[in-house]
């Protein structure tokens, strides 16, 4: 078997960051996903899973209601690995296009309050896992990177 691109990224020479991982086409339409990196894998501790899973329902929920992102908006979801997360949209796009909504993004979760979207049993195969103190921790540091991104933190590593 062919390795897939994502295992083609030099992982030693990652940081956090926001890149294109792959654009997919289906006839007219584009699907562009996005690798964002909140954590330098292999150099950082992984984030943890309560704060990771609480990410995945508030970054999702943000998402997919927001006025102009929700109908563009494929996925959001925790990378295996626990270094960051993927969004999946609709369009051929760049980084720098994604930024401002990320931005919005953080600074909904980080002003969230009051009960984790979808965190019931009857919505969440794993609905007490979650820690909203710790993902607002989380954003608030890799929100440095998104905004005021450099080069290095928009492109993969050659």
């Amino acid at each position: 078997m062919e390795k897939i691109t994502s295992f083609q990224v030099d992982h030693l020479r990652l940081k956090p960051g926001v890149y294109v991982s792959r654009k997919d086409s289906f006839g007219p339409t584009v699907l562009s996903t996005f690798d964002l990196r909140f954590r330098e894998p292999n150099r950082e501790p992984v984030i943890d899973n309560p704060a990771l899973h609480t990410i995945e329902h508030l970054g999702a929920t943000f998402l997919r209601s927001h006025r102009e992102w929700a109908p563009r908006t494929v996925y959001f979801g925790p990378m295996g690995c626990r270094t960051g997360f993927y969004v999946i949209f609709e369009g051929d796009l760049a980084s720098g296009d994604i930024l401002p909504v990320l931005r919005e993004m953080l600074d909904w979760i980080e002003s969230f309050s009051g009960p984790i979207p979808g965190a019931a049993p009857a919505e969440c195969g794993n609905w007490s896992e979650q820690n909203l103190d710790m993902a607002k921790w989380e954003c608030r540091r890799w929100a440095a990177v998104v905004r005021n991104p450099k080069p290095e933190n928009l492109n993969y590593p050659a």
